[in-house]
């Protein structure tokens, strides 16, 4: 893996980092993997969820969970299979729950950042300069489900701070993301579950499909605006959501792990 090896430190306990999300996740929901926090990676590709601080909770079966883990567990349950199916790539059965202010993050060289908007994502200070750190030295993030203007200006604003010398562009055709596995269609729209059960397939806004790049050219942040594919993974099971959508979705996904695993 061109990446290598990021960093060997040990993380503190999970709970300890991100306030409140303990109390949300007692109201129903599970959280990714937490008895296991604290030890490296399981497999040559290990999942990372990037934990934050964030009022409110919501999910779907009951589930209740903070927004950095809105579709957990049945995204991983769903996708991680698929994954090591698809490709000849190890995998760890599960994701791992990391912060910014964990050394752990630095052993996981490809992390999920969901709900940027809602979630009202913006780490100010160490915060945005460990996130920093990890993009520059190899780290890949993956953006998903935040929709509309006033969601993108959120997450803009606090990319500025991350990464203020790299513009957000869009990805442009060609890009080897987008055939490094699967030949991917950029005008594809991967719905939310309820965009399909409430807005009748109404988004709120076209999909863009866009990613931030350093100086060498290496995709660093993938961002999927207006587009939910944590959703497309979560519902893979479900007879109502769109099976051609869970499969566009793992295409996308498994395209990003590759590129990041060989970028």
């Amino acid at each position: 893996m061109s990446v290598g090896k990021l960093a060997v430190l040990i993380p503190i306990g999970l709970m300890c980092l991100i306030g409140g999300a303990q109390a949300q996740f007692d109201e129903g929901g599970k959280t990714p993997d937490q008895a296991r926090v604290g030890q490296p990676p399981d497999a040559e590709f290990h999942m990372g969820r990037l934990a934050y601080a964030a009022r409110g909770c919501a999910g779907s079966r009951g589930w209740c969970n903070p927004w950095w883990a809105i579709d957990y567990p049945l995204a991983e349950a769903h996708f991680l299979p698929a994954l090591a199916r698809m490709t000849r790539t190890q995998v760890a059965e599960d994701s791992r729950a990391v912060t910014l202010d964990d050394d752990a993050l630095f052993d996981y060289p490809w992390i999920i950042l969901q709900q940027p908007g809602r979630g009202a994502w913006h780490p100010h200070g160490a915060q945005a300069a460990r996130l920093r750190e990890y993009l520059r030295r190899g780290g890949f993030m993956m953006v998903d489900d935040f929709h509309g203007e006033n969601e993108w200006l959120s997450f803009l604003f606090a990319m500025q701070e991350v990464l203020p010398d790299r513009p957000i562009v869009d990805i442009p055709d060609g890009d080897p993301l987008l055939g490094i596995v699967f030949e991917l269609d950029k005008k594809v729209q991967i719905p939310g579950d309820r965009h399909v059960r409430y807005g009748g397939m109404r988004m709120e806004g076209p999909p863009h499909w866009r990613g931030i790049y350093d100086e060498h050219g290496r995709l660093m942040v993938a961002i999927g605006h207006n587009s939910d594919m944590g959703d497309g993974w979560e519902h893979a099971d479900d007879p109502g959501y769109p099976t051609d959508k869970t499969a566009m979705a793992y295409r996308f996904g498994v395209n990003y792990v590759i590129y990041s695993m060989t970028h």
